[in-house]
């Protein structure tokens, strides 16, 4: 459904979300390797994130990425999905195909609609500081 961009973007973010609560900054080796993420990969999408606004980072020996605290219940997911895949989640074909629409409906078309709905609202009620606080998340990301 997400671009593997955005899947390692939402991953990242989140992560560093939860070095927020310690004011943390994080290096890109420890991002890619607790996101499982290509290195150069990740170090785009984070460029990406940074020149968006959605996290900061700091050069040099201190230095790292970051988000503010006062910051988290300010950033929805939706605001992550829209800077690396754009809006396409909310109105592309659920079989990929080029020319669906109303008047020319794929099998899955009207059906599709009501999950995308459902994931814009569950995308935009869902905040980094609902996320960076919920512990299962943040077990997973201490085991690997």
């Amino acid at each position: 459904m997400f671009s593997k961009t955005c899947e390692y973007g939402l991953r990242a973010v989140i992560f560093i979300a939860q070095q927020a609560k310690t004011n943390e900054k994080v290096g890109i080796n420890t991002i890619s390797e607790a996101i499982d993420s290509p290195q150069a990969f990740t170090a785009k999408i984070l460029q990406q994130l940074t020149k968006n606004k959605i996290i900061e980072s700091i050069k040099g020996p201190y230095g790292g990425f970051f988000i503010d605290e006062k910051r988290l219940n300010k950033i929805a997911l939706s605001n992550i999905v829209q800077v690396l895949d754009g809006d396409s989640i909310y109105t592309g074909c659920g079989l990929g195909l080029h020319q669906c629409n109303d008047k020319k409906p794929c099998p899955l078309h009207f059906k599709f609609i009501e999950i995308r709905e459902n994931l814009k609202k569950m995308l935009e009620n869902t905040t980094l500081l609902e996320l960076s606080s919920d512990k299962a998340l943040a077990d997973y990301y201490l085991k690997n």
